[in-house]
């Protein structure tokens, strides 16, 4: 059983290099753009149903990629990015501190604790793996989500790192459970 991963269009938080979280910010011309060539790639993909965060941003492009193919999107609250209380809004280069590490699980400044982001993305992947054997499914994203996804088919460096946040905007990702 495969699923994908594919991280939501850009948009004008990551132009600013602000710190999104939960804040629903919408796509912005490069992110319909980038959405639009995933299209292209998604249509290629034997993909049987789509799940998808219900943040803007996420849906805009679950819809873009979908426009040939017109699969079933059922929205997840699991999906949604992770609550980065106030740190959200700020600039990139705000040091966070740990806040990614597993084994610290900082919840300072009202953000959500890593190890509950975590266990809703393990949660959800051990629901799909249990009620869509034999499906494949797109899960359309955010970046620290993408994050514990990695982490639950990887797992989490023996310092409690999750792993590097390196999925691109409309960059999609195999997994096989």
């Amino acid at each position: 059983m495969k699923i994908y991963v594919l991280r939501h269009g850009q948009t004008s938080w990551n132009v600013d290099r602000k710190i999104q979280g939960k804040q629903d910010t919408e796509l912005n011309e490069v992110g319909i753009r980038q959405a639009y060539e995933a299209k292209e790639k998604f249509n290629m993909l034997n993909i049987d149903l789509i799940m998808c965060s219900p943040l803007k941003r996420t849906k805009k492009t679950a819809e873009i990629i979908n426009q040939d193919k017109n699969l079933h999107i059922i929205y997840k609250k699991e999906l949604i990015e992770r609550d980065l209380g106030e740190f959200e809004g700020k600039d990139c280069e705000t040091e966070e501190g740990d806040i990614y590490n597993y084994y610290k699980n900082e919840s300072k400044m009202k953000i959500e604790p890593v190890v509950e982001l975590c266990n809703r993305i393990n949660n959800l992947l051990e629901e799909i793996k249990n009620n869509y054997k034999n499906s494949t499914i797109l899960l359309v994203t955010h970046s620290g989500t993408a994050r514990a996804i990695e982490a639950y088919f990887y797992g989490i460096d023996k310092d409690g790192e999750l792993p590097p946040e390196n999925l691109k905007n409309c960059e999609i990702r195999e997994y096989e459970f």
